[in-house]
């Protein structure tokens, strides 16, 4: 959905390699407007589900086909969502720090999924250290894996404004993952977080980043107290401001806005004549 785009082409463009980015046209602009500062070729595609041929990964993978077989240079497929390096990054860094920082006193990690990449690559990590770690599954309404981890199906329900999260099969990051828990995730509850962080925290944040922390709450409040929970906070909140910091599109989706979202100046600036 744009975060990992953004993330390579700084990398490539530090290297001084040529980034192609393909992305859904639903994304916020402001994803679309980091990619293009970090000096990516963005080719923006109308949203379509994964069995369309022309769905969003499918074609990325066709157009690195072409670009390879054309290009003076070649070409690689990132492949965020198949390419196992994502989850072995997770298993052998993410995972590792994460044992590292808690003294290897951790009873539960949540996330999202997107690629599933830190998901499956924490989970697997934290569990070779220590089988009994809860992994537990943050899914927004409109994905598919809540059900398949809860139920055994792979079968969406409903809708949600987040973006880069919510997946609909079972990617290759994804397989064998040790998920123990799911729970979904409804967008007011996530935004209830959101807004909690912001006015209370100064954390300013990202959707994926209210899913993980709500299912971080659900997990917390099933153990009690005294057990540690884990995970991450994968976005900032500037990527999302014509949308989730944005209160007349979630006045628009029927979603809860804070009355501090509206706040304006009620003084008048002193400014002097003559200046």
């Amino acid at each position: 959905a744009g975060n990992t785009g953004i993330g390579l082409a700084l990398v490539a463009s530090a290297l001084g390699f040529r980034t192609v980015i393909v992305i859904p046209e639903t994304q916020s602009q402001e994803k679309k407007d980091a990619l293009r500062l970090a000096g990516a070729d963005l080719v923006e595609v109308p949203a379509a589900p994964y069995k369309n041929p022309n769905n969003y990964v499918k074609l990325s993978g066709r157009l690195a086909e072409k670009l390879a077989a054309t290009s003076p240079n070649g070409a690689i497929w990132a492949n965020q969502f198949d390419n196992v390096a994502n989850r072995r990054a997770h298993e052998e860094g993410t995972a590792q720090e994460i044992w590292a920082q808690t003294g290897g006193r951790i009873d539960g990690f949540v996330a999202a999924v997107g690629s599933g990449g830190t998901l499956a690559g924490v989970g697997l990590g934290l569990k070779a250290h220590d089988p009994k770690v809860t992994i537990a599954l943050a899914d927004p309404h409109g994905a598919a894996l809540y059900e398949y981890y809860a139920h055994g199906v792979l079968k969406a329900e409903g809708s949600s404004i987040t973006e880069g999260i919510g997946q609909g099969r079972i990617t290759a990051n994804l397989e064998g993952a040790p998920i123990d828990r799911a729970y979904r995730i409804s967008d007011a509850e996530a935004l209830e977080v959101l807004f909690d962080l912001a006015h209370h925290e100064g954390l300013v944040l990202g959707g994926s980043s209210g899913v993980n922390v709500a299912g971080a709450i659900r997990l917390a409040r099933e153990m009690g107290p005294g057990h540690t929970i884990v995970t991450v906070l994968a976005d900032p909140g500037a990527r999302y401001l014509s949308k989730l910091w944005n209160p007349t599109f979630l006045a628009e989706k029927g979603l809860p806005v804070p009355q501090w979202l509206f706040r304006r100046a009620e003084f008048e600036v002193p400014f002097q004549a003559g200046s």
